[in-house]
């Protein structure tokens, strides 16, 4: 498997004041973190966050990233990641890369297909069927490596379309590190294809966070990693495989947590505590477990979410550079 160094993202989502936004994402970087994420979501509390079962995110990706990297010096920061159905392809692209201009080579660049049901109807925004999504997300994924490039553009495809035009501003490094993310098996294949990193995430086919996760457990993830392989090929060794520890709780208190888990989840407490996207412990044991699941998976990029971000800055400390 896999033996690159661990990478650490802060996954944020909410701020209560410019000021407080801007103190969280220098606080990322000082304490060794990677990275700093948003999520593109949209919605307020009401009832389209609640069919989703989503966090709230109170602000919008691109202005936040922006003002971020103005509070930074070195930190990528990036969206976690862009859903392809929100924007034109060739608006995406544009947003991107002046991203990228304007933090002088920093972005970090996340796509994936989309999957909150309940928020495309919030918007207005037509939710296709998966494969339509999916398709849009690959065409897309064309058109930004061309504007990486500065291409003049002449692509029409069956979703997305951008022609007669140079892609201006061009990527300042030559290339922005790419990141496709899903839990189903023709992105992922498309993921290990394309991307530069692959987040492994949970297969959100049914449209919300609601339920059991039995998708997403342990012999589901060598299931997903296997198609990155297949469309990976012999380019896998050069990815790096990035995972969302959305249930991160530091404590000595390890027992009653994950048996709080898994009721809440459906699991076991063993299947808790084996669950990747879960790293309950001490600081101690969940570096080992890092490690361990790195072993395993191939697994060296974590991304942190807001509420365990800050409580997780002693595994950052001590794993970073590994």
């Amino acid at each position: 498997m896999s033996k690159n160094k661990f990478r650490f993202s802060w996954q944020a989502f909410e701020a209560n004041s410019a000021q407080e936004w801007k103190e969280k994402a220098k606080k990322a970087e000082d304490s060794g973190f990677s990275a700093f994420h948003l999520a593109d979501h949209y919605l307020g509390p009401g009832p389209a966050l609640e069919a989703a079962a989503h966090p709230v995110q109170n602000i919008a990706a691109v202005p936040a990233i922006m003002s971020a990297a103005s509070a930074t010096n070195s930190i990528k920061v990036g969206c976690r990641v862009f859903c392809t159905s929100y924007r034109p392809a060739g608006v995406l692209a544009k947003e991107a890369m002046t991203i990228d201009f304007l933090t002088e080579g920093r972005l970090e660049l996340g796509l994936g297909a989309g999957w909150v049901a309940s928020e495309y109807e919030a918007l207005g925004i037509a939710f296709d069927p998966p494969g339509k999504r999916i398709k849009r997300l690959e065409e897309t994924i064309s058109i930004v490596k061309s504007h990486m490039k500065g291409d003049n553009l002449d692509f029409t495809g069956e979703e997305v379309k951008a022609t007669g035009y140079q892609s201006l501003p061009a990527a300042v490094k030559g290339k922005v590190p790419l990141m496709i993310g899903g839990g189903a098996p023709r992105i992922l294949g498309i993921a290990g294809r394309e991307a530069d990193i692959v987040s492994i995430n949970y297969n959100n086919s049914a449209g919300h966070l609601a339920g059991s996760r039995e998708t997403d457990t342990a012999n589901e993830t060598q299931k997903k990693i296997q198609w990155v392989k297949d469309g990976a090929g012999n380019r896998f060794e050069e990815l790096e495989l990035e995972i969302g520890a959305y249930l991160t709780v530091v404590t000595d208190k390890q027992t009653e947590t994950a048996q709080s888990f898994s009721e809440m989840l459906g699991m076991s407490e063993e299947e808790i505590l084996s669950f990747p996207h879960a790293l309950i412990g001490s600081v101690d044991y969940i570096c080992e477990e890092l490690e361990k699941r790195r072993e395993l998976y191939g697994i060296s990029y974590i991304s942190f979410p807001d509420n365990a971000a800050e409580s997780a800055i002693p595994i950052v400390e001590k794993l970073s550079g590994k």
